[in-house]
């Protein structure tokens, strides 16, 4: 476990294992012991690097509102800081996955292989009216709910709540005093309220990226949870298509594929 700074945040990073270079961000809300069931099996044979985005984790807080484009340079930033030039396969889950993505496009070079797992879909985002609005309001709500002592109170159950419901089975398998030690924090909730209020701004800037900016010609998987239903499978097809990706399910995974299905994905990374 070690912290690094990039753009004048503290992120919170753990590096483990010895070999390729495999980035695993996780999706809205989530922390760096999310992907805790994964890392074991690629350790033996990749150097993983787990990372909190700022608000998330033990990460410090947002300096500035998120953007497609400045996730794929945290990625890049993240990597400098611990010495790693070499091609890595970046691993996004959900919200992350255009966080992934973006970064794939912008830094070629740097890019070994792409995938997305249970990734956010949007295909026709439009960038939302009044941004500084929106993000001013959501500012606003944070440091209400936060100086009512929501965190504190609710944060964990909160957490505990969301894993649930995103797992086709099955509680929150993280520490407690792990989940209390981030979730009781108003730098999370703060965090998650800036990644939701700019959800619909970053995917259309995806969109907009993909209309400049080619994927590099390396292995790209689509990696869907089962328990999604006909229609999310279905979307999570045609990204695959729109991406020339392999497409690939693991059955009966609920949304949190990493906790339900570790091994599915460590075998897109490793097919």
């Amino acid at each position: 476990m070690t912290f690094v700074r990039v753009g004048g945040v503290p992120h919170h990073v753990v590096v483990e294992g010895a070999g390729p270079v495999v980035v695993l961000s996780a999706g809205l809300g989530m922390s760096w012991f999310d992907w805790d069931p994964v890392v074991p099996l690629l350790a033996p044979h990749h150097t993983v690097v787990r990372f909190d985005r700022p608000g998330h984790g033990l990460s410090g807080p947002a300096a500035v509102a998120p953007t497609g484009a400045g996730e794929a340079h945290r990625i890049a930033g993240i990597l400098d800081a611990l010495g790693f030039a070499e091609p890595v396969t970046v691993v996004g889950h959900s919200i992350a996955g255009f966080h992934a993505e973006a970064f794939a496009r912008l830094y070629p070079a740097r890019t070994a292989g792409l995938v997305l797992v249970d990734s956010s879909i949007e295909e026709r985002a439009r960038p939302p009216v009044a941004p500084a609005l929106r993000l001013a309001f959501a500012r606003a709500a944070g440091a209400v709910l936060c100086r009512a002592g929501v965190p504190a109170a609710l944060g964990p159950s909160a957490r505990r709540g969301m894993v649930r419901a995103s797992r086709a089975g099955g509680g929150d398998p993280a520490p407690r005093d792990v989940v209390r030690r981030c979730y009781r924090t108003s730098r999370v909730l703060r965090g998650m309220l800036l990644e939701n209020t700019r959800y619909h701004a970053v995917a259309a800037e995806l969109l907009s990226l993909r209309g400049q900016f080619g994927l590099p010609p390396v292995p790209v998987t689509v990696l869907a949870g089962g328990a999604g239903g006909p229609t999310w499978i279905h979307r999570q097809r045609a990204l695959a298509s729109t991406l020339a990706a392999t497409f690939q399910l693991a059955p009966g995974a609920g949304h949190l594929v990493m906790l339900d299905s570790p091994g599915e994905v460590a075998r897109a990374v490793r097919p």
